[in-house]
């Protein structure tokens, strides 16, 4: 596949899930001019997106949730699609980690697994961006919902969250 995915429909405002709603305000208010699209089916593993949009899948911009052990601090990694975190990678940037369950990733983003969003959540996470998506052109990321995606350039993605670019992956 190339780099240069088709370009889905656009979904209309009222047609999105209220989660994707949300962020569609969020992107509209940072001026970002690119639709949120819904996936035909769940776009809950980056493989399922990338088949939904016809990308790769190294552009697709995944949002893991960890929990920081010494504080419950929410820790949002954004990796791309092919790479698997390192965790002890991520805990040399902000802590020992702990496992973040689905109850506590909907409490602190306000998304379900699947669908978390690098922007808009409940409790501003750290955040950690995957310098491999600094490689690509084009990206995807989850809008709110296993089903909505954004489109957006990696230059995009660390304007839009603020985070650090850091190697995140695990290399053999």
């Amino acid at each position: 596949m190339s780099e240069t995915p088709r370009t889905p429909e656009p979904a209309r405002q009222d047609d999105l899930p209220e989660g994707a709603r949300h962020v569609a305000r969020l992107l509209a208010g940072l001026g970002h001019d690119q639709p949120i699209v819904l996936l035909p089916t769940t776009g809950k593993t980056s493989a399922e997106a990338a088949a939904g949009l016809g990308c790769d899948v190294a552009q697709i911009a995944k949002s893991i949730l960890f929990r920081r052990a010494a504080d419950d601090t929410p820790v949002l990694v954004i990796a791309s699609g092919v790479n698997r975190v390192d965790e002890k990678k991520v805990a040399a940037q902000v802590g020992d980690l702990a496992r973040a369950d689905a109850r506590f990733v909907k409490e602190n983003t306000g998304y379900s697994i699947g669908g978390v969003s690098p922007i808009g959540h409940v409790v501003s996470p750290l955040t950690l961006i995957d310098e491999d998506l600094l490689k690509l052109t084009s990206l995807w990321a989850a809008a709110g919902h296993p089903h909505a995606v954004f489109n957006l350039t990696p230059t995009q993605l660390v304007a839009m969250t603020g985070a650090p670019v850091v190697d995140v992956a695990l290399r053999d």
